[in-house]
């Protein structure tokens, strides 16, 4: 699924192709997302011009002209790709999207998790999907301060706590792995076990790890790509995130991979105690 840094690469990467393009039309080839399509709702849409484009944690927002906002969450496989009009349709376009421009936003998923929603931009964080998002990762307020508030109350995993949406927005479990082996933290360690000066470590790590891999344009192993179709590089760079086996980057021990629930947990045993 696409974390913050993958959703933010998409944001920037669609602008140049969006921004002050007015929709011509909306086609919804097949509405049976995570959430049904409403289609005459996304027809509607035919004349509205984009004024901006900008995330809320893993979600992208279209502003439009008028009150209302287009919400994408991409899922586990879901692209926006901005294509030439001959450009052939691929298996699993779901929504075309036709510009006075001439070009084409397609939103492509074949897993179909993904979400397409319409919303006033005055109701916007009254969403279900929105209401109950916390800190974004860039947020100033998010200290070490906030983060002990959390921690020293929570017998949950820390890498579990980082991926609570309603505490930092927009975390993933590769991110979460990579910031803590950045603080040298056992991604299993019982958060109240942990100090007021670890929680600062890691409010640091945060936008410092993420800001790192928006530069390289996010991590890509199989399906994330930005708006022109490009992978993401930050692959190349994580400590620990699917190296089970590897050396590890800082030491000379191997990184180890656990289990835990129904997501896996990469650390060096000998860096993160």
């Amino acid at each position: 699924m696409p974390e913050l840094p993958e959703v933010e690469t998409i944001c920037r990467s669609l602008r140049p192709h969006l921004l002050g393009r007015t929709i011509r039309r909306v086609r919804v080839l097949e509405p049976r997302l995570r959430v049904p399509v409403d289609i005459k709702e996304l027809r509607s849409l035919a004349g509205s011009r984009v004024d901006a484009i900008t995330r809320v944690a893993k979600y992208i927002l279209f502003n439009l002209t008028g009150d209302r906002v287009w919400l994408f969450h991409l899922g586990m496989s879901g692209k926006l790709l901005c294509v030439a009009a001959n450009t052939p349709r691929r298996k699993h376009d779901h929504i075309v999207v036709e510009l006075d421009s001439g070009a084409e936003l397609r939103y492509h998923d074949p897993r179909r998790f993904g979400l397409s929603l319409v919303a006033q931009k005055s109701g916007l964080h009254e969403l279900p999907q929105l209401r109950h998002v916390g800190l974004d990762p860039f947020d100033p307020a998010l200290t070490g301060d906030y983060l002990f508030r959390f921690m020293r109350a929570s017998a949950r995993r820390t890498r579990d706590l980082l991926l609570d949406q309603r505490i930092v927005a927009g975390l993933g479990n590769i991110y979460a792995n990579e910031i803590l082996a950045l603080t040298a933290i056992k991604p299993t360690t019982r958060a109240h076990r942990l100090t007021r000066k670890q929680a600062h470590a890691i409010a640091r790590a945060i936008p410092a790890l993420l800001g790192d891999a928006i530069r390289w344009c996010g991590t890509s192993f199989s399906d994330y790509r930005d708006a022109d179709d490009k992978s993401g590089e930050f692959q190349n760079h994580l400590r620990v995130y699917d190296r089970d086996g590897e050396r590890c980057r800082v030491c000379p021990g191997v990184i180890k991979r656990v289990a835990v629930g129904n997501r896996s947990v990469f650390y060096c045993p000998t860096c993160q105690k």
